[in-house]
């Protein structure tokens, strides 16, 4: 490694991040929460879920057993009888257990109503009549057992509402006047349990009144997650000054919050806000670092004021038919749509809304999915048997812009396809992609770069002045899960880049990791990831990038990442991790850069 500039700050810095990894693997705490979940389906459609599963992604392809918890208010497909909602009992043959005190705790001990009684003959020969439902499901009064004074009270109660009906809405005399006698004889002998029945229904109409006026939405689910940020520039120089880039830790946060409709059961409305104050570490020629190499994935948008609330994304995805789905969004990370059928590196990447696990952007994807920004597309994902599916898609980074250069077809653009190969058994899977792109002249997307995936060196992302941009961006990622307790994913991407009138230039990047699920507790996920973020590898003797004509990037730049991410609970996890650049923007003249990172994340 070149020569670092450390200082008494970040030697503090670096002991206390050691410090909390010797605890972490040393006395790990206990933790049940669950890593990313398989899904069987080809295609699904998200539905509404609880925080930690949820997210962004079109169809979730992540490998882990599935293991699904019951919601504790799932509703039930089936009547609850009027017994059960009073919290009596149902009949049991079991002798009930001797009371040391010889005494009854309730009206429904006293005596029971028993089929040969008046009062039991009566009610019967009013349901019977007049057919009224006593408060049962199946439509029957019950008549071969015993019934407690509680439950023959529900069942008068129901009755009496029912002969109150016939009779207001009855223009003759439909009740004879000796079944109101007995109606009145009933309410006098068990006037003392319809009192408390009714008390009792009273309460649960006043409770469900409050529970309805304090509901957000019967078909809409907020999904939460806050980030709090630790981070610390140990070592590095700004590539374009040729200086030390300031190694001052700070402390930083950022909040999003998910809605998530669903209007029919078979479709989603999703709408994100959010905002923050995470800085990048660098962009192109700009930034701490002048460079977008070590960009963290978690910084906020370059283009919108720190602690601004923002809309972020808003997408309908619906299943016109079984095995086809479509993803309309006016407004969405471009990537994230355009990826289809999940994140095929699951352990790194996770999804837009449960947030990437690995620490650097670069970790989560190729460079053939990073060319998109935030806009209005479609993309729609076909599944092909159970083991292949196919997509494709349409995004515009400035389709909501209607200027000159911009707008859905006249702007900056990507079109994209995609054909991933699943096994069997869930645990392999590869995709080959294709993507087309094109970035009229004097464009700037939402990254600040007018052309170029917004990872990897200057030259990658940068374009002739005035010049419009297009590019063919090939892709192949796999992914292997070993065992239970280790996964292995990689990619190779290239790409060309043809500077309409002027020339071409080719890039590349490449990435190997390595995932190690329930790494020292239950739940916990270790990573460590090794690759070249995207250089350009050749350019035209016409072309003039910034480094003169012809001139690519000349060395070879690593990426060297390592995270362990300890949750604690179901809602709550600490990852810290490091970020190693050799040779920062492809130029081995530039001292490695080592950033430090510590994120604790909240799900609500």
């Amino acid at each position: 490694m070149s020569n670092f500039r450390w200082n008494y700050r970040s030697i503090v810095f670096l002991v206390s991040l050691l410090n909390i990894l010797a605890i972490l693997v040393f006395y790990p705490a206990k933790s049940q929460a669950e890593l990313p979940k398989s899904d069987l389906s080809p295609i699904e459609v998200e539905q509404n879920k609880a925080p930690e599963a949820v997210v962004n992604q079109t169809v979730n392809t992540s490998i882990a057993p599935v293991t699904r918890k019951k919601a504790p208010n799932e509703l039930q497909d089936r009547v609850t009888p009027v017994s059960q909602l009073l919290q009596v009992a149902p009949p049991t043959n079991k002798k009930a257990p001797n009371n040391a005190a010889g005494q009854t705790t309730s009206v429904s001990q006293l005596s029971d109503i028993k089929p040969t009684d008046w009062a039991f003959q009566a009610l019967q020969s009013l349901v019977e009549r007049y057919g009224v439902i006593a408060g049962y499901t199946d439509g029957t009064f019950k008549g071969d057992r015993s019934l407690t004074r509680y439950e023959f009270a529900a069942g008068l109660n129901a009755a009496l509402d029912r002969l109150n009906e016939l009779i207001a809405t009855s223009t003759t005399d439909l009740v004879k006047r000796e079944d109101l006698d007995t109606i009145k004889k009933l309410q006098e002998q068990f006037s003392p349990e319809l009192a408390q029945l009714r008390g009792r229904l009273d309460g649960l109409e006043v409770r469900n009144a409050k529970l309805e006026s304090t509901q957000f939405t019967t078909t809409t689910k907020l999904i939460g997650r806050s980030q709090i940020v630790l981070g610390d520039l140990i070592a590095g120089n700004n590539v374009v000054r040729k200086t030390p880039a300031p190694h001052n830790p700070t402390l930083q946060g950022v909040t999003s919050l998910r809605l998530n409709t669903s209007f029919n059961g078979k479709d989603s409305l999703g709408i994100t806000i959010g905002g923050g104050n995470l800085e990048s570490l660098g962009q192109t020629r700009a930034g701490l670092l002048g460079t977008y190499e070590g960009r963290t994935a978690d910084n906020s948008s370059i283009t919108f004021p720190r602690n601004t609330i923002i809309v972020s994304g808003i997408r309908y995805r619906f299943l016109p038919f079984p095995n086809t789905q479509v993803n309309i969004y006016p407004l969405s990370d471009g990537a994230s749509e355009i990826g289809l059928s999940g994140p095929v590196n699951p352990y790194f990447e996770s999804s837009s809304v449960t947030g990437a696990n690995g620490i650097s952007r670069f970790s989560r994807r190729s460079l053939v999915y990073n060319y998109g920004d935030s806009g209005p597309g479609i993309a729609i994902l076909q599944g092909l048997g159970k083991q292949l599916q196919f997509g494709i898609a349409y995004s515009a980074p400035n389709g909501g812009n209607p200027t000159t250069n911009n707008g859905l077809f006249t702007g900056r653009y990507l079109a994209l396809a995609q054909l991933i190969y699943y096994s069997g058994n869930r645990n392999f899977r590869v995709a080959a992609t294709y993507v087309n792109t094109y970035s009229p002249p004097n464009t700037i997307g939402f990254s600040g770069t007018n052309f170029g995936p917004a990872v990897g060196s200057n030259l990658v992302n940068s374009t002739v002045p005035g010049v419009a941009t297009l590019g063919n961006l090939y892709g192949l990622q796999a992914f292997y899960q070993v065992s239970s307790k280790l996964a292995i994913n990689a990619w190779v991407s290239y790409g060309v880049h043809r500077y309409l009138g002027r020339g071409d230039a080719e890039a590349m990047d490449w990435a190997v990791g390595l995932a190690f699920p329930d790494l020292f507790s239950e739940g916990a996920l270790g990573g460590i990831l090794v690759g070249m973020e995207p250089k350009l590898t050749s350019l035209s003797n016409n072309v003039n990038l910034g480094k003169g004509l012809g001139q690519a990037d000349r060395d070879t730049s690593l990426h060297v990442e390592a995270f362990y991410q300890y949750k604690i609970g179901d809602h709550i996890e600490v990852t810290p991790g490091l970020i190693w650049i050799t040779a920062p923007d492809s130029d081995a003249s530039n001292p490695d850069s080592l950033f430090a990172w510590i994120r604790t994340v909240f799900r609500f």
